[in-house]
């Protein structure tokens, strides 16, 4: 066996391997559609009508409910609305 047989035989494993790993990678986690209850908040992401995230946590106990988005002009989460439970549903189902 030669140096270059050796060589081109170590370069080919190696590429079935990171092809075979291509495969096994596990898919990327997204933050969309994840929701996360407690005794006194409950927070759930969604999408946006302009195709962002957002973040709308509710206060159980109040019946308050905040939305909460990233504004990538501050780098930081910006409270877009605070309203009543019942104002921003109630129409529902009627």
């Amino acid at each position: 066996m030669t140096k270059k047989t050796y060589v081109v035989g170590i370069l080919s494993l190696s590429a079935m391997m990171l092809f075979v790993a291509n495969f096994l990678v596990p898919s990327n986690s997204s933050a969309t559609d994840i929701s996360m209850k407690d005794r006194d908040y409950s927070a759930v992401t969604a999408h946006e009508q302009t195709g962002d995230d957002a973040l709308y946590v509710m206060d159980n106990r109040s019946g308050m409910m905040l939305v909460f988005t990233y504004d990538p002009t501050r780098k930081s989460m910006v409270m877009r609305d605070r309203r009543s439970v019942l104002t921003a549903f109630g129409n529902v189902g009627r």
